[in-house]
């Protein structure tokens, strides 16, 4: 009878684990879960603007920077952290990253965080945003997707943003925040640049 508990345990935790990683974790563009929130079928001009503060001025972006906050971790994703900043740049995290790629659903901000400390850059998108401006950052993303994250977010002041964890000054670095108040194409380059800038320079560099 014991092992016949057992068995059913873990096949109850097997269970949970396929449930969270097909709905909770949100969708990637292969997977299942609403692909109208970035449509394909959008493009990207070519890049003429490489430096992030001239990009970002040309977009009507603003730059912010913030001292990084703790790094440790928690160990459940029912313990919500109260981030200072929205969207959320450094701080306490789960102890599980969220995953580079498109997602139709974001993952906890906790686990987003975690990716940023291990050197990701996450574009943080309104779903109301027109449907071109939405296909225009699934085509930047399917340009480049090394160490990228992108996701919808309602709640926050800013149509578009960007944001990273830069690991310096050590040992908790600079949260990083591209935030746009509106969308307009100069957009593209001010995500670009900021993405070059600070892809795998976190404080806790992860392949």
């Amino acid at each position: 009878m014991v092992g016949y508990g057992a068995a059913g345990a873990l096949a109850i935790a097997a269970i949970a684990v396929v449930v969270f990683l097909a709905a909770g974790d949100g969708s990637s563009a292969g997977g299942q879960g609403g692909g109208d929130v970035f449509p394909e079928g959008g493009d990207v001009a070519e890049q003429t603007q490489f430096d992030m503060n001239a990009a970002a001025k040309a977009a009507d972006c603003e730059l912010k920077d913030n001292p990084g906050r703790a790094r440790t971790h928690t160990t459940s994703l029912d313990e919500k952290v109260p981030y200072k900043e929205n969207p959320p740049n450094s701080g306490r995290h789960f102890q599980t990253p969220a995953e580079d790629g498109l997602y139709y659903e974001a993952p906890p901000d906790e686990m987003l965080v975690h990716a940023q400390e291990h050197g990701r850059v996450v574009v943080w998108v309104k779903p109301r945003l027109p449907a071109e401006a939405r296909k225009t950052i699934r085509a930047l993303f399917d340009e480049d997707e090394y160490q990228m994250l992108v996701v919808p977010r309602a709640n926050m002041p800013y149509a578009v943003a960007a944001s990273a964890w830069s690991r310096d000054p050590a040992p908790n670095g600079t949260g990083r925040t591209l935030g746009c108040d509106r969308w307009n194409d100069k957009i593209v380059d001010a995500i670009r640049t900021f993405r070059d800038e600070h892809r795998s320079n976190g404080p806790e560099p992860v392949p």
